[in-house]
């Protein structure tokens, strides 16, 4: 009995640790995953995703919270969906660990390598091959301030935005996915030139340097936004 106790004990120390219990949040049991709704994390207690450790800020990463373990995780990371018995079966966003132990089902590497392949690429390397690449301010909520960097769309991905600090940088901070947004242009006012993208409650707002410059980035991510990948594809709709 000594003996059986030493090894559950163990193997609840390893489930937490797997689950991290760095913060003073509680974690569910393995077994209790999908079945019990788990105690979010708080926003306010971690900087980085809980998975990939990839820092939270204004221009690179939204936080998410894994609905099965209630982790703080970046968009890449709860990219997952799974069944939770705790809501009705219903479908919800989960993390990759939970996906993987949910489902049973593996993830493919080349799709984790390719995401991180392109965004380990340099800056000038993908503004080399693009569909348009310039300067742009990423405006917080308020619209007040922002963070400048140098934004892409890259001709092998033509669907995402990918955004660099830097026109040399040699690693993207973040991509947003443009299928499925709307671009929105906004009244000009005080020489900023400003237009949105936004699909349910995000919304992203960005500033360019021209009224020239406003509208090739318009037309470019609505193009994306509606999965036009080739310009012929647009003359064929049209």
């Amino acid at each position: 009995q000594d003996a059986i106790d030493r090894k559950e004990k163990r193997s609840e120390t390893f489930k937490a640790a797997v689950h991290g219990l760095e913060t003073d949040t509680p974690a569910l049991k393995t077994e209790e995953l999908g079945r019990r709704a788990p105690q979010w994390v708080r926003d306010n207690l971690v900087t980085m995703c809980m998975r990939c450790k990839e820092p939270f800020n204004a221009i690179t990463r939204r936080r998410h919270h894994c609905r099965a373990c209630g982790y703080v995780v970046c968009a890449r990371c709860s990219d997952y969906k799974a069944e939770l018995q705790y809501d009705r079966n219903r479908l919800n966003r989960v993390c990759q660990e939970c996906f993987i132990f949910l489902t049973g089902h593996t993830v493919l590497e080349d799709r984790e390598e390719k995401y991180k392949g392109i965004l380990e690429k340099g800056a000038a390397e993908v503004s080399s091959r693009s569909l348009l690449c310039s300067s742009l301010q990423l405006l917080d909520k308020n619209g007040k301030g922002g963070t400048r960097g140098w934004f892409v769309i890259p001709q092998d991905d033509p669907l995402v935005l990918y955004i660099y600090a830097a026109p040399q940088d040699v690693r993207a901070h973040t991509s947003i996915p443009l299928l499925g947004y709307q671009v929105r242009d906004m009244p000009q006012s005080e020489s900023r030139h400003l237009f949105q993208l936004a699909q349910s409650r995000q919304v992203f707002t960005f500033m360019a340097d021209t009224e020239e410059l406003k509208q090739r980035w318009m037309k470019a991510m609505a193009r994306s936004a509606a999965g036009i990948t080739h310009p012929e594809e647009e003359e064929e709709d049209a």
